[in-house]
């Protein structure tokens, strides 16, 4: 079953964000747009740098009033060392989610049961806390942030436009469709 249109489901987590330790739940999302970004583990390879792509672009998911979060079955203690440590998470400015139980993992479907870790999940949730965008994939397959903030802008600008839609390769001013018997065909 698809996760496309569900309501993201209730949990209680420690993120590391700015230097401290903050409590989250699936109230916290209500309100903005958020974007989860699961990967497997800390102290990894590709995760640091899809970490730090995102921290590079984090002023542009936050001039779209976005909260990026990333999440992995570590610790947020973890979190707190490998900021301490890596040159390239040191310039995370958003929060890093602790899942040790793994219920994030579970409940997004991205767990890995026999690793006890996450394949790389991402998920656009809109402010009423619903999926809007998910992609998951195989762990040695690095994300880019930029790819992410087109769906992002794409998701926003349909949820602002009712009765259009984004076609492929669609960016922020790009014409948009409107589904319509008129247009059958003619594509």
């Amino acid at each position: 079953m698809s996760l496309i249109n569900t309501q993201v489901k209730p949990f209680k987590a420690t993120a590391y964000h700015n230097g401290k330790f903050i409590d989250l739940s699936e109230e916290s999302l209500k309100g903005k747009w958020s974007v989860f970004v699961f990967y497997p583990a800390d102290f990894t390879f590709v995760c640091p740098t899809e970490l730090e792509d995102l921290a590079d672009n984090y002023a542009e998911f936050q001039k779209l009033g976005v909260e990026v979060y990333g999440i992995s079955t570590d610790t947020h203690f973890a979190h707190k060392a490998w900021h301490d440590t890596s040159d390239a998470i040191k310039k995370v400015n958003y929060p890093l989610i602790g899942d040790p139980t793994g219920l994030l993992s579970r409940n997004f479907q991205v767990m890995i049961e026999e690793e006890g870790l996450a394949l790389r999940g991402t998920f656009v949730i809109n402010p009423e806390g619903f999926i809007k965008v998910m992609e998951v994939h195989d762990n040695g397959i690095g994300r880019d942030a930029s790819e992410l903030l087109r769906k992002l802008k794409a998701a926003q600008y349909v949820a602002s436009h009712p009765g259009e839609v984004c076609p492929a390769k669609w960016s922020e001013g790009a014409a948009t469709l409107t589904p319509s018997l008129d247009l059958v065909g003619k594509i």
